[in-house]
């Protein structure tokens, strides 16, 4: 539309702006509206299609940025109340890429305080309030990437980017009723983002769509040197997937066990549509070695490290969250042994990963084992009959391997369900073709929440 003249950048912006601005507060989805950065920015689009520039796809396509990114000219809160006044200096790498994509930063996303790592067990722990799911407000969006799950969700921005430590994409698409795509350790620089974990965080897209998600991620993708971390080959995104032939699927030993009903006969259907195209083996086991441990310790203390400063003037008990100004500190007590042994056991824990994705071209499971949790609940209640099964999710995390989440459903209330899929490091492609190949068969990515 934008290049057939029936819509310019600045129309579009500036209706993707108001439903910021209007419907933002609903979901508590949004901390800063950008409007005059926005705009300006559309309007420079603008001229440059008269003028025969085309960036690419995201040329003049408006997003918003989880508000641990950098952007000039606006705060960077973290979610938290002690840095709500916080500026800092210049774009983030990934904003600044997008911006050279051509797309138009429209908002800073609102987020679980410090990115959820000082052990939140609540949807009340953000200054900005409890995230919202669009598809239903007494329900949570997910954290700690909230505001860029419901964002997307209830199409206040056609695109956001979030962060995932651990589970922080995986939760807002899931409970959103949006794709999300985890990219592996490295893929994209995080110059100018908020370090909770140094050999954890990740950042990635959430969309509408599997096809959505590639065209951001291969945007953002890519070596800098103000990262030493990001990896040093770009990510090409090839469009339609181009495999003649069968994909192999597996599914781990124990993964439906202690799964809502409805969670349960929304994956099988998923994996009925993945039988068409792709040969499924069952009951793979995950290897035996304490993958949320060594993730739980490795981010204790890294996050100790990071926030050092916090604990140190006091500022830690300005915290929303009662349990988020005490939970920090078992980070400034862990013993350097503990996180050497976490770091030791990472590499042939990683390597035994690594031998089981490479048997297959992706891991799917449900993404969580239930539909969003109730937002006045504490996690540690809520549904206690449905835990889940045997979880990939803090091995994936912990050794850096990417997943892609999409939409497979409603389950109870209405609510969205979702099928995840994990690759070995570095097959996102694979992963995005897979789901595209899904979404083209279903249409669950174009439901929309009710009233929307």
């Amino acid at each position: 539309m934008l290049r057939a003249r029936k819509v310019s950048a600045a129309e579009l912006t500036e209706y993707f702006l108001d439903r910021l601005e209007r419907l933002g507060p609903t979901y508590n989805a949004v901390v800063t509206v950008l409007r005059r950065r926005a705009l300006g920015e559309a309007r420079m689009r603008d001229r440059e299609l008269a003028a025969g520039q085309d960036r690419g796809p995201l040329h003049g396509i408006p997003y918003g940025a989880k508000d641990l990114l950098a952007a000039e000219g606006a705060p960077t809160t973290w979610g938290a109340q002690p840095f709500r006044d916080q500026m800092l200096k210049g774009d983030a790498t990934a904003v600044r890429r997008l911006r050279d994509a051509g797309a138009v930063l429209c908002a800073k996303l609102a987020m679980v305080e410090l990115a959820g790592g000082m052990g939140y067990n609540q949807a009340f722990a953000s200054f900005t309030g409890p995230g919202r799911s669009p598809w239903g407000a007494a329900r949570w969006s997910g954290g700690s990437s909230s505001g860029s799950g419901s964002a997307v969700g209830a199409g206040l921005v056609p695109f956001a980017i979030g962060s995932e430590t651990w589970g922080s994409i995986q939760f807002p698409a899931a409970f959103c009723g949006v794709t999300g795509l985890r990219p592996t350790y490295g893929r994209v620089s995080r110059h100018g983002a908020m370090a909770l974990s140094w050999t954890m965080d990740k950042l990635g897209p959430l969309g509408r769509t599997a096809e959505d998600c590639g065209m951001v991620l291969a945007a953002i993708a890519g070596p800098d040197p103000a990262d030493p971390s990001a990896l040093p080959q770009r990510f090409e995104f090839p469009g339609r997937p181009v495999r003649k032939g069968r994909y192999r699927i597996g599914i781990l030993r124990g993964t439906l066990e202690k799964t809502q009903p409805e969670v349960r006969r929304n994956f099988e259907e998923s994996v009925a549509v993945l039988r068409q195209f792709a040969d499924i083996e069952e009951n793979l086991d995950l290897p035996d070695f304490p993958y949320e441990a060594i993730a739980g310790t490795i981010i204790d203390a890294e996050a100790a490290s990071a926030f050092e400063p916090l604990f140190q003037s006091g500022r830690i008990t300005t915290l929303t969250a009662p349990e988020d100004r005490i939970g920090g500190y078992s980070g400034q007590v862990l013993l350097a042994k503990d996180y050497l042994r976490a770091l030791r056991l990472r590499r042939p824990a990683g390597a035994a990963l690594d031998r089981l994705l490479g048997g297959v071209d992706a891991l799917a499971a449900p993404s969580l084992p239930t539909v969003a949790w109730p937002i006045d609940a504490p996690f540690d209640k809520v549904y206690p009959d449905y835990p889940g099964g045997t979880s990939i999710g803090g091995a994936a995390n912990v050794c850096g391997v990417p997943g892609l989440f999409l939409m497979n459903g409603v389950g109870e209330g209405g609510l969205p369900t979702s099928l995840q899929l994990t690759g070995r490091a570095g097959t996102e492609a694979v992963l995005l073709a897979i789901g595209m190949r899904c979404q083209r068969m279903t249409q669950h990515h174009r439901r929309r929440p009710p009233g929307l």
